[in-house]
């Protein structure tokens, strides 16, 4: 969704395709979304997913189409056959199918297809990595980008859990350099939290400097505990493009410059700062 609301902000047209039948229109406009403009469907069948997202790439109209999501992708045949009754290998085929078309009529138009999938576990694995994506294997090889998300643990504020921390890796990338990470929260109700992720990867750039609990921007002290800085960073838009503005300027010189320092909970990291109450002081 996120993706969507970035796509219109720079004046682009969107689709979402939900399949799960679980769009959410408040949590959408939340996050930013221009609900009015959005191009919407809820196929009933996979065939009937795929059909529409090869018509909006055809026409050309459409900046960004996401498909939400793979796993509810459910044949028609299975659809309409008895609970119980499924046939081995019925998604795999119709994802392999649908994506030839849509290759084509993606690369012809312009257009960003967006798939969200989710992990399953294979059954009987012994030894090697038991997890596996939904829809078989033609996805893998037709995407352009494919990025694993994983929770990495949650964001307390004393016993109550309001979002998580989570781990991004690019696992394939025909378009840049694979296997890069980033880490970032997504809080309950609101999304991903932007100036959160702006302050921990301008701190790793040495755009921002902590000094003990207090952050500084070159000689301009931004604020005592991270807290009171993103609080400050919501309240003061010009600021915070000041730091954005200084961190994009130094990703354009060094593009790998933010991954050099991602920990996997080293405490001395932002990576491992979690727990909003020990963030005050």
């Amino acid at each position: 969704m996120h993706a969507v609301a970035e796509v219109q902000r720079l004046g682009g047209n969107c689709a979402y395709i939900d399949v799960e039948h679980a769009f959410d229109r408040v949590y959408a406009e939340r996050l930013g979304i221009d609900v009015a403009s959005l191009w919407y469907a809820q196929p009933m069948t996979g065939e009937e997913a795929l059909e529409v997202m090869d018509e909006l790439c055809r026409s050309s109209a459409f900046d960004l189409v996401v498909i939400d999501s793979v796993a509810a992708l459910v044949p028609r045949a299975e659809l309409e056959g008895d609970i119980g009754n499924m046939q081995i290998g019925m998604q795999a085929r119709l994802l392999s199918q649908g994506l030839r078309k849509l290759a084509g009529s993606a690369s012809k138009s312009g257009t960003t297809l967006f798939f969200i999938n989710q992990l399953r576990n294979k059954i009987g694995v012994m030894f090697g990595n038991p997890e596996t994506t939904s829809g078989g294997n033609a996805l893998k090889y037709y995407s352009s980008v494919r990025i694993d998300i994983r929770r990495k643990e949650a964001i307390t504020t004393g016993d109550k859990a309001i979002g998580n921390r989570v781990r991004a890796k690019v696992v394939k990338n025909k378009i840049a350099s694979p296997h890069k990470e980033a880490i970032f929260d997504i809080y309950f109700g609101r999304g991903i939290d932007f100036h959160g992720g702006l302050l921990d990867t301008a701190e790793r750039l040495g755009v921002v400097a902590r000094k003990g609990a207090w952050y500084y921007m070159g000689d301009a002290r931004l604020g005592q505990g991270r807290d009171k800085v993103l609080m400050a960073l919501r309240e003061d838009p010009e600021k915070t493009k000041v730091i954005e503005d200084a961190v994009r300027d130094t990703l354009a010189r060094d593009p790998d410059a933010a991954l050099d320092d991602v920990t996997d909970g080293d405490e001395s990291g932002p990576a491992a700062t979690v727990g909003l109450d020990d963030l005050d002081d």
